[in-house]
């Protein structure tokens, strides 16, 4: 195995196993709501004026499964949408105070979790973070390419 491929399944093996380790954990503290409807009140609560486009693009989901997922939040009282005045035709979200809640018990695991990770992260260095980071987000800037590329060719076909 190359070094390339090892960096991809280091990634793999290691979100893995942060799923794997923080899974129970998650679902016991969200119990009756699904990953992505708690990802989807993440990002309504961290960007103000979210939609379902802005929404969509960040979540890499389509808008229908947005809109399904926002239906669903505003269901079960965790969400509102709102218009603004001088825009009536777009529809923007934010967290009620009960999402909010399930908000912060998410936030409080992620600070858990890195809490307990913490100890390996004291040993890497300036340059290493400097170097990882720098990988990051090439390679994210090449996904989002790609990405980019595969839209352009279902909306061709």
């Amino acid at each position: 195995m190359n070094k390339e491929e090892q960096v991809i399944m280091g990634f793999r093996d290691l979100y893995n196993k942060m799923v794997s380790l923080n899974k129970d954990k998650m679902e016991d503290s969200l119990k009756g709501y699904k990953p992505s409807e708690v990802h989807c009140m993440e990002y309504i609560e961290k960007n103000v004026d979210s939609n379902v486009t802005t929404l969509a693009e960040s979540l890499y989901m389509t808008s229908g499964a947005i809109s399904k997922i926002t239906k669903k939040l505003i269901k079960k009282g965790l969400i509102e949408s709102y218009q603004k005045p001088d825009n009536k035709k777009e529809i923007y979200f934010m967290l009620t105070e009960q999402g909010k809640v399930v908000y912060k018990i998410h936030e409080e695991l992620h600070k858990e979790f890195q809490e307990r990770d913490k100890a390996v992260f004291e040993q890497v260095t300036e340059e290493q973070f400097d170097s990882m980071l720098s990988f990051l987000e090439k390679y994210s800037r090449h996904l989002d390419a790609e990405i980019k590329k595969k839209d352009i060719d279902i909306k061709s076909k």
